[in-house]
C-alpha cells in the first residue's frame, strides 16, 4: 500500500522556495467515491508500469484517469509518491520542491545531501544528480505519479525530469497522468519498448463497465439502454456519471435518459468549463463553427472560419485531448456530446450563422467528392434546391433504389416542403414515390419535372434526363408497360455519351437498375431472350455493394425465365445465387427480392417437397412489398396455386388461376401458365372437358400448355388426339425437363391406353432417366394409378428406386398407418377467425386478407395471433396443417 497515511508529521516541509505552503492534499492519493467502478482490464494494463521506466495515462477531461491510477496505486506493495501538479509549478525550484516532498510524504528516504531548492527559478544540478543516484541505489523501485501533468508546460522541467528518470535506472517508475502529450522524448521510450501507455480509447467505459457504474448510482437499465448511452457518450466516464446523477434528480430516470439533451445538462456545464473556456477566443470560435460537421479537415475548417490557421489549431486540440479526435489522413471529429453542446452554444451566440456554415460546408464537400456528407449538410441547412440538384447532377438518385442507402436518402428529403420547386426537387419526389410503389403520384412528379427541364437550365440536362429515363423504366416495370420501358432505354442510350464518364463509373447502379427494369418489362411481355440479354449483362457485372441489388433482381428474373422454360436445375442455381447476394450484402426485402424465393418454392413443388415449398412461400409472403411489379405478383400467385393443387385443393388452385394481376398490358406467359394451372385443377376435379376448354386456346403458344392440353384430351378418352397435339409442339420452344418429362409421360399413358405396352414401358423409362437428374417427382404423381404397376416391377423399379419409390431390395414395406390422436385445438375458432384461416390456407398475404375482408391489417394480425393460440401453433403453415387435421378446413 502507499505509505502517505503513515508518514510522520515531521516528514513534511513547511513551504516551497517562494514561501507558499506545501499543501498536504497535493501529495495524497485521491479518494475513490462509493460509486467508483474498478476496471481490472485497465489496472492489469497498469501493472506493466512496474516493468517500464515511463508510463503515460493520456485522456480527455473526465475520462477517469486520476481515479484509475489512484485505485491501481493503492494496491501496490511498493511506495507511491503522488503529486497533483498545478499551473503554478512552472518554476523548476517550485516543481522539484514539491516532487521531493511527495517522496518524503510517501516514506521514500531522501538523503540529506539532496537538499531542497532554495530558489524558485532554478534547481541545482547536484540536487537532481544526487536524487537520481539515491533512487537508483534502492532495492525496490519507487513509483512516482505526477497527476495533471499537462499543467506543467516548462521544457526545462521536462528535460530535468527526463535526466532523473534516465539516471535513476531501475529505481524509478514514473507515471504521468495527463490530457496532453508530455514534453519528454516519448518517441525514444516507445521505440525501445520502455513505455506503458493508456490512451482515451482504452479509458472509455465498455457496456458492462457502464452497467456497473449506473447500477452503483441506483439506475437499473436494460442492456440495450446501457448500450445506447455508451454509444451516445462514447464511453466517456464523466458523461456517464453526470447523466446518471441528472437522471436520478428527475421523477422518471429512464425517460430522462431517452430524452436526454446534452445542451441543457450538467454535461454541458462540465464541457464548457473544462474544455471550451480554457481555449483562446480564436480557438473557441473555431470549435463553435466546426460543431456543425461530422468530420473536418484543415481546408474545410478554413472555409468555415475564413482563416488559414486551422491545421495547427486542430493538431493542438487533438494533442490536448480537447475532445477532438484524429481520424487519419488529416481528418478530425468532435466528440458527439461536445459537438451537440457547441451547436447549442453557436445558436445562442450567433443566431442564424448555422445554416450559412452548413451551406458553405455542403458546397466544399460536394466539390471534394464527399456527396453523402454534402447532401446531409445541404438538408440540415434547408438548402433543398442545392441538395436536390446535387443528388440529380451527380447521378446519385439511383441509390434510392439500391437498398444500401435507400432509407437514409429517402429520410433526408422528408422535410423538403411542397414549396420547393424545380426539376431536381420534383425528380427527387418522383423517385421517393416510385420507391414506395406509389406510381400515380410518382408519375405526376416525374412529368412535371420533365416539363420543367425544358425551361430550367440550373440542372444538368444530361444527368437529369438520364435520371428521368431510370424513373420512366421503373414506372414501366411497375405498370406492365414494355413499350414505355423500351422508350426509356432508348432515351438513356442517347443521353449517356453526354454525361461525364467519371460519373457513370462512380454510379454503375443507375444503368444496372435501368437495364433490370427493362429486362423485367421484356419478361412480362414474353420476350424471354431479349430479357435474358439485358439481365445477364447486369448479373455478370462486378461492382461490389452498389451493384448488389440490381444483380440480385437480375438473377431472380433469370431464374424465373429458366423455370418457365422448364429448366429447374438452372433456375434453382440462379435463385440460390440471388439469395447469396442478399445474404452477403444484407439487402432489405424490396420489389423483386422475393422472386428468387418464389422460384425456389416452385422448383420444390415439382420435386414434391411441399412443406419446404410452403416455408419459402411463407417467407416470401412475410417480406412481400406493398405493391409488387406484375412479374413478381404473377409468379407469386401461380406458385401458390400450384402448391394448393399439389396439396389436393383444386378449388383454391382454380381461384388462384383466375386471380387478376394488375398491369396495363397482359402477359402472354402469365396467361398461358394460369390457363395450364386452371386446366390441371379441372382435371383434378374430374372435369376433363373444362380442362380442355381452359387450356386449348393457348396450346399453340407454349410447349407446357400443349402438354397440358394433351393431358386433358387423354383424360377425356382421346389418346390419339393427345399424341397428335404433342406432335404439333411449338418449334420455337426449347423446353427443359419439367416440360419434356411431362410430355413423355403423356405419350407413355397414350401408348398404354392404345395397347402398346412396350412403347409405354420404354417411354416411362426415358421419363425416369430425365426426371431423376432434376428429382422431378410431381409429374409422376400427377399421372394417376395407371403408372404404379409399371414402377413396381423390373427395370423401371430400379430406375425409380431411391428417389421416386423405395429402392428394389432395400427397406421394408411401410408399416400400416397407426391411428393418430386428434389434433389439439385449445378453443373453438370464431366465424371471423375461420374466414381468416380459410384465406390463410390459400396462402394469401396479411394485406390481401385485410383487403378481402375489408378490415385493417392490424385486425388481421390480431385474429392470426388468436388462431395460433387456439390451435397451439406459432406459424402459418402449422396453423393450416393443424386445422386440416382437426377437420376445421
Amino acid at each position: 500500500m502507499a505509505a502517505a497515511d503513515e508518514t510522520p508529521e515531521a516528514g513534511f516541509a513547511c513551504a516551497d522556495p517562494t514561501g507558499d505552503p506545501l499543501l498536504r492534499t497535493r501529495f495524497a492519493l485521491p479518494a475513490r467515491p462509493a460509486t467508483f467502478v474498478r476496471r481490472p482490464r485497465l489496472t492489469g494494463h497498469l501493472d506493466q508500469a512496474l516493468g517500464t521506466p515511463l508510463t503515460m495515462v493520456n485522456g480527455s477531461a473526465g475520462a477517469g484517469k486520476t481515479l484509475l491510477v489512484a485505485d491501481w496505486a493503492s494496491g501496490l506493495r511498493h511506495p507511491v509518491a503522488w503529486l497533483t501538479a498545478e499551473s503554478t509549478d512552472q518554476a523548476p525550484g517550485v516543481f522539484w520542491a514539491h516532487v521531493l516532498q511527495a517522496l518524503r510524504a510517501a516514506g521514500v528516504p531522501v538523503a540529506s545531501e539532496v537538499g531542497s531548492p532554495a530558489e524558485a527559478g532554478r534547481v541545482d544540478q547536484r540536487t537532481l544528480t544526487r536524487l537520481a543516484a539515491g533512487l537508483e541505489g534502492r532495492d525496490h523501485p519507487t513509483v512516482v505519479v505526477l497527476d495533471e501533468f499537462d499543467r506543467v508546460v516548462s521544457r526545462e522541467i521536462a528535460e530535468q525530469l527526463e535526466f532523473v528518470l534516465h539516471h535513476a535506472g531501475q529505481g524509478l517508475r514514473l507515471v504521468l497522468v495527463t490530457r496532453t502529450e508530455a514534453l519528454l522524448p516519448l518517441h525514444r521510450y516507445r521505440a525501445s519498448g520502455e513505455m506503458t501507455e493508456i490512451r482515451d480509447a482504452e479509458l472509455a467505459f465498455t457496456p458492462d463497465e457502464a452497467h456497473e457504474l449506473l447500477t452503483r448510482h441506483g439506475l437499473h437499465l436494460s442492456a440495450s439502454a446501457v448500450q445506447a448511452l455508451v454509444e451516445r457518450t462514447r464511453g466517456w466516464a464523466a458523461g456517464l456519471r453526470l447523466c446518471a446523477l441528472a437522471a436520478l434528480q428527475g421523477t422518471d430516470p429512464h425517460t430522462y435518459l431517452k430524452q436526454f439533451e446534452a445542451d441543457h445538462s450538467a454535461v454541458a456545464d462540465f464541457l464548457l468549463a473544462e474544455v471550451l473556456d480554457r481555449q483562446a477566443p480564436d480557438t473557441q470560435d473555431l470549435l463553435l463553427r466546426i460543431s456543425v460537421l461530422e468530420r473536418c479537415c484543415p481546408d474545410l475548417v478554413n472555409v468555415l472560419t475564413q482563416r488559414t490557421d486551422a491545421e495547427p489549431i486542430l493538431a493542438a486540440l487533438q494533442r490536448e485531448n480537447a475532445f477532438v479526435h484524429y481520424l487519419g489522413h488529416s481528418w478530425y471529429s468532435l466528440h458527439p456530446l461536445f459537438a451537440e453542446i457547441l451547436r447549442a452554444h453557436l445558436r445562442e451566440r450567433f443566431p442564424g450563422l448555422e445554416p450559412e456554415l452548413r451551406s458553405r460546408a455542403a458546397q466544399w464537400l460536394r466539390r471534394s467528392g464527399a456527396l453523402p456528407e454534402a447532401l446531409a449538410q445541404g438538408a440540415a441547412a434547408d438548402d433543398w434546391e442545392f441538395t436536390a440538384r446535387a443528388v440529380v447532377d451527380d447521378l446519385a438518385l439511383g441509390q434510392l433504389f439500391t437498398g444500401l442507402r435507400s432509407d437514409d436518402l429517402s429520410a433526408l428529403f422528408e422535410r423538403m416542403g411542397p414549396d420547393v420547386r424545380g426539376p431536381a426537387p420534383d425528380l427527387v419526389r418522383a423517385a421517393r414515390e416510385l420507391a414506395g410503389r406509389d406510381v400515380e403520384h410518382g408519375l405526376a412528379h416525374l412529368h412535371r419535372a420533365e416539363e420543367e427541364l425544358a425551361r430550367d437550365g440550373a440542372t444538368d440536362p444530361a444527368a437529369a434526363g438520364l435520371t428521368c429515363a431510370l424513373l420512366e423504366a421503373l414506372a414501366a416495370r411497375l405498370t406492365g408497360t414494355p413499350g414505355r420501358a423500351e422508350r426509356a432505354a432508348e432515351q438513356a442510350s442517347a443521353l449517356r455519351p453526354e454525361v461525364p464518364g467519371h460519373l457513370l463509373d462512380e454510379h454503375p447502379e443507375l444503368n444496372a437498375l435501368l437495364l433490370t427494369h427493362l429486362g423485367s418489362a421484356r419478361l412480362w411481355a414474353g420476350r424471354f431472350e431479349d430479357a435474358r440479354n439485358v439481365l445477364s449483362a447486369v448479373a455478370g457485372r462486378p461492382g461490389g455493394a452498389a451493384m448488389a441489388l440490381p444483380r440480385w433482381e437480375a438473377l431472380g428474373h433469370l431464374a424465373l425465365i429458366d423455370y418457365l422454360n422448364g429448366w429447374l436445375g438452372r433456375a434453382e442455381h440462379k435463385a440460390l445465387a440471388a439469395a447469396g447476394q442478399a445474404q452477403r450484402y444484407s439487402l432489405p426485402q424490396r420489389s423483386g427480392a422475393g422472386l428468387g424465393t418464389l422460384v425456389r418454392a416452385a422448383v420444390l413443388i415439382d420435386r414434391d417437397e411441399l412443406d419446404e415449398a410452403q416455408a419459402l412461400l411463407d417467407e416470401a409472403a412475410a417480406s412481400h412489398p406493398r405493391v409488387a411489379d406484375p412479374v413478381e405478383e404473377a409468379g407469386r400467385v401461380l406458385t401458390r396455386g400450384r402448391l394448393l393443387l399439389a396439396r389436393g385443393d383444386a378449388r383454391a388452385a382454380l381461384a388462384a388461376a383466375d386471380a387478376i394481376v394488375p398491369a396495363v398490358m397482359s402477359s402472354p406467359w402469365a396467361e398461358d401458365h394460369a390457363a395450364a394451372l386452371a386446366s390441371a385443377a379441372h382435371l383434378a376435379q374430374g372435369h376433363p372437358e373444362s380442362a380442355r376448354k381452359a387450356v386449348e386456346r393457348v396450346a399453340d403458344r407454349r410447349a407446357a400448355c400443349a402438354v397440358q392440353a394433351a393431358r386433358a384430351r387423354l383424360a377425356a378418352g382421346h389418346p390419339q388426339e393427345a399424341l397428335d397435339m404433342l406432335d404439333r409442339l411449338p418449334e420455337t420452344d426449347r423446353p427443359g425437363p419439367a416440360v419434356t418429362v411431362r410430355a413423355t409421360l403423356v405419350r407413355a399413358q397414350a401408348a398404354h391406353e392404345l395397347g402398346d405396352h412396350t412403347a409405354a414401358h420404354r417411354l416411362v423409362g426415358r421419363a425416369l432417366l430425365d426426371g431423376q437428374r432434376e428429382q422431378l417427382r410431381l409429374p409422376f404423381l400427377e399421372c394417376g394409378p395407371w403408372i404404379r404397376p409399371l414402377l413396381s416391377t423390373g427395370r423401371l423399379r430400379e430406375l425409380a428406386g431411391g428417389w421416386l419409390v423405395p429402392a428394389a431390395g432395400h427397406g421394408r414395406p411401410a408399416p400400416a398407418a397407426q391411428p393418430q390422436p386428434p389434433a389439439l385445438v385449445v378453443e373453438e375458432l370464431s366465424a371471423r377467425e375461420h374466414d381468416v384461416l380459410c384465406r390463410l390456407a390459400e396462402m394469401r398475404s396479411t394485406e390481401e386478407i385485410a383487403a378481402d375482408l375489408h378490415v385493417s391489417v392490424n385486425t388481421v394480425k390480431t385474429h392470426l395471433k388468436s388462431i395460433y393460440r387456439k390451435l397451439a401453433v406459432s406459424r402459418r403453415g402449422d396453423a393450416v396443417r393443424r386445422a386440416r387435421d382437426a377437420r376445421i378446413l
